[in-house]
């Protein structure tokens, strides 16, 4: 692979610079996307076809110096897979035609048909192919509670997801079902994108940080390092990243998980104080862990000179803890908004190549 700077990071290795890439990196802030959804007439028509899925990949590649690749997907495709309907109304988000509302709902509920989500692992196969090895592919999946969020609620929530989360209180033996069949799929299909070429994965727990601490290790934290395990036991290769937006405050319990490769954070913490949290936690027997993150997408609508400062910050918060800038992937703590300019988000990218650069030079 001509650029290993991504995997080399999430591998503990050194790097030349500080690897970037960025969530939602393929999306409605960029005009040629734009375009491209134009022409597919809605978001699941563009993600359903693998050739324009291929393209929007490679839309932001071709515009700024990125060092990987992320399928352009949805996390919602599984649920859609299982029967319950997936569509994207314009400004509302998705949507199900079919909830689980009912106790009845939750107990026929099968595993998500890998057939169905056909079309998620021929844009696999067309992107790699497409890259010829210029970057590293990272595939995704939502972790079972986001998705059980999503699928109980019927889509987003303006009041925190109440629905599923009094679910969870009442019936937690509904809710664990319904969280063993979202692993069982979830790692079906994180695995068919392993065969189909992914280099990496990254477990997106969206919703994991609405919960108090004891549920988030029970019905969340819990089913992730079960796929990871499962994963790992038979591709041990293939690196993985786990995501819980508002997750800061739980690090020592993710330092503890002894398969992952990197953490991601979200801005609510200091990614300096995320190091060394990590540091204090991690067992002497494990590997390092990388950390992933964490400028507040927010910024990106500010001023170039702002975005600047705000990611030198964030480089030079990290190195004082961590004394260089291994293990270590640039990115944001959440996805990029659909309100930033590009030129806003290259500017981002260029000050983290050309600061930590210049940072791991002088550290030799």
């Amino acid at each position: 692979m001509l650029n290993t700077s991504f995997l080399d990071a999430l591998n503990g290795k050194p790097t030349a610079h500080t690897p970037i890439w960025l969530m939602r990196q393929a999306g409605r802030y960029l005009p040629e996307y734009l375009k491209t959804r134009q022409t597919a007439g809605s978001f699941m028509s563009l993600a359903q076809n693998p050739a324009l899925a291929t393209e929007v990949t490679l839309q932001p590649l071709d515009r700024y110096n990125l060092d990987a690749a992320i399928l352009f997907s949805d996390i919602l495709t599984i649920p859609d897979a299982m029967g319950l309907g997936l569509s994207f109304e314009q400004g509302e988000g998705p949507k199900f035609s079919h909830p689980l509302k009912t106790e009845e709902s939750i107990i026929n509920l099968n595993n998500a048909d890998m057939h169905k989500l056909q079309y998620v692992f021929d844009a696999v196969s067309s992107i790699k192919k497409a890259l010829n090895n210029r970057l590293p592919l990272i595939g995704f999946s939502g972790s079972p509670f986001t998705l059980a969020c999503y699928m109980t609620e019927g889509g987003g929530s303006r009041n925190n997801f109440e629905f599923t989360r009094l679910l969870m209180y009442k019936r937690p033996d509904l809710f664990h079902r319904l969280l063993a069949i979202n692993t069982n799929s979830i790692i079906d299909y994180l695995e068919q994108q392993i065969l189909a070429g992914i280099d990496a994965f990254m477990l997106f727990d969206t919703w994991g940080g609405l919960l108090a601490e004891q549920n988030y290790l029970d019905f969340s934290l819990k089913y992730m390092e079960h796929i990871i395990n499962v994963l790992k036991l038979k591709y041990p290769h293939i690196p993985c990243i786990v995501f819980t937006k508002g997750g800061g405050v739980w690090l020592p319990h993710l330092a503890k998980l002894h398969n992952i490769n990197a953490i991601g954070v979200d801005w609510t913490i200091d990614i300096g104080r995320a190091r060394q949290i990590l540091n204090e936690n991690t067992d002497s027997k494990q590997k390092y862990i990388t950390l992933q993150g964490n400028l507040d997408p927010l910024i990106l609508l500010s001023t170039p000179e702002q975005i600047e400062l705000s990611a030198i910050s964030m480089l030079n918060n990290y190195y004082k803890v961590n004394n260089n800038l291994t293990s270590y992937i640039a990115n944001l703590g959440h996805g990029i908004s659909q309100y930033t300019n590009p030129e806003h988000v290259e500017v981002y990218i260029n000050t983290i190549k050309n600061i930590s650069g210049k940072l791991i030079s002088s550290h030799k």
